[in-house]
């Protein structure tokens, strides 16, 4: 009985938890902030400003944003050691 409850303990705590030694997780953050770092100051501004026609500060502060989320990430690869 008590096996059990630890075994479903275990399983309930694993998969809640995104496994980062896995070579999909660590190309999927690698390249997600990749993206959000180049394609996200620059080419996501120019959806929003003249494809949808958003007012210029509006497009420019969610560039930022989109860029500084992207650090964020290469940070946090960085210092959990999955790129270096």
């Amino acid at each position: 009985m008590l096996e059990r409850e630890s075994m479903t303990k275990k399983k309930g705590e694993t998969s809640a938890k995104v496994d980062l030694s896995s070579k999909f997780w660590k190309t999927l953050l690698t390249v997600l902030a990749a993206f959000l770092t180049f394609v996200g100051p620059t080419y996501m501004v120019y959806v929003l400003r003249n494809i949808l026609e958003i007012d210029y500060f509006a497009s420019m502060i969610s560039g930022i944003a989109l860029f500084i989320a992207g650090l964020v990430i290469i940070w946090f690869l960085i210092r959990n050691k999955i790129i270096s």
